[in-house]
Order: C-alpha cells, then structure tokens, then sequence
C-alpha cells in the first residue's frame, strides 16, 4: 500500500495540470478576442503617458500576443504614435517578448491544448521533422514567411524540439514585416494628423521620398518572403 500511493499522486498530478492549462488557454483566447475592440482606445492611452508610453506598449503587445490578439493592428498604431525607427524597435521588442511567452507556455503549460488545435496539420509535421535537422534555420525562415498565423505558430514552435536560444535568435527574421507595417502606420498616422490639422503637412518632395522608401520597403519585403517560401519548400517538402 505504502508504494501504491506515489504512484497514484504522480499520475493524478498530470492530469490537473493539463486540465487547468487548457483552461487558461480557453480564458486567453477568449480574453483575445474581446480585447481586440479596444485596440484604438489603447492607442490613445499609450499617447498620453508620455515617457512611460513605449514601455506601457511593449507589455501590453506581447500580452496582445499571449491572448491571440492580432497584432497587425498595434503594429500600424506603433508607426502612428513613434515613427517609423522608434516604431518598428518597439514592435520588434514587443513581439519577441510575447512570442517568448507563448512558446513556453506551450512548452511547459498548454501542450495538450496546443497539440490538439494543430493535430493532422502536416505542414507541422513537416515542420517539426525539419526542425529536428535544422532548428534555427527553419525558425528564422517561417519568421520570414509564415505559413501559421502568427500567434498560433509561436505556441505551435513550443511542442517542437527547437532549443529556446535558437527560437529567440530566429526572431530576427520578424523585422522585415514588422518594418513594413510599421512604415505604413506611419504614413497613416501622419496623413490623418496633416488632413486633422494636429500634424503640419509633407511637402511633395517629402512625401515623395517617403513613398520611395515605402516602396522599397515593400519590394525588399515580398522578395524576402518569396526566397523563404522557396527554402522552406525544399526544407520540408512541402
């Protein structure tokens, strides 16, 4: 009797922890998808804290991504609200916060939950047995082009057998898409404020060079992204 008993505490022990992680991915979802509506009054809120604004941006982004809210949204808004350069390392810092966040949280909380929500997906399993080979490369190429939604992919990569050090290193490859929605939020920003009055307006030649550099933005962008679909491709049959 006396060697039963640890036995039956370590398997009962499992089970309630992976009841109550699924429960907390329920709740982050949820949570997500009611926190979305209330991107724009955070916008505003970030803009009158003054100094405290970026640091208040980046913990509220990355638990925007921990909860599976879209972050394409808050990335626009950081274009408006710091600029492009200011704007783009605020994102970026933000984004691989949260990321980091749901990578071990599915490593060490939610994996039941998460496996089931990607289950017979094969472009994971594909995925999955590249990054046994490659870990970083593979990352930094679905960073580069994602073939997962982003909040997904981050808990997705934490079943998989890639070293964290290699998964933040990876995260490198988000800043070409971060740069570009951060330009275009930028360019939203300010032609909102020049139409508004708030914001003197661009000359031509400036908004000229501004368009320039959008462009080039976006061509860098898609060309990058063609090149990782390619590798990814070859990487993982798929």
């Amino acid at each position: 009797m006396e060697t039963r008993a640890p036995k039956a505490a370590t398997r009962s022990f499992p089970l309630g922890k992976l009841l109550l992680a699924a429960l907390a991915l329920a709740a982050l979802v949820a949570l997500g998808r009611q926190a979305g509506a209330y991107i724009p009054a955070f916008q505003q809120w970030v803009e009158g804290l003054g100094a405290v604004g970026p640091l208040a941006f980046i913990l509220g982004y990355a638990l925007a991504v921990l909860a599976f809210v879209p972050g394409s949204a808050l990335t626009l808004a950081s274009g408006a609200i710091f600029g492009v350069g200011r704007g783009t390392v605020l994102v970026f810092a933000a984004a691989l916060l949260g990321s980091t966040l749901a990578f071990l949280v599915a490593r060490h909380l939610a994996r039941s939950a998460i496996e089931k929500r990607i289950a017979g997906d094969a472009r994971f399993a594909a995925i999955d047995q590249a990054i046994g080979r490659e870990g970083r490369k593979i990352v930094f190429l679905l960073r580069l082009s994602p073939i997962f939604p982003f909040n997904l992919l981050n808990y997705g990569l934490g079943l998989t057998r890639v070293r964290l050090v290699d998964y933040v290193i990876a995260g490198v490859g988000m800043l070409p898409g971060t740069l570009l929605y951060v330009y275009l939020g930028s360019a939203a920003g300010q032609a909102v404020a020049a139409a508004g009055g708030a914001a003197p307006g661009r000359s031509p030649a400036e908004w000229t060079l501004f368009g320039v550099g959008l462009a080039a933005t976006l061509a860098v962008t898609l060309y990058v992204t063609r090149i990782a679909r390619r590798a990814l491709r070859d990487a993982t049959g798929q």
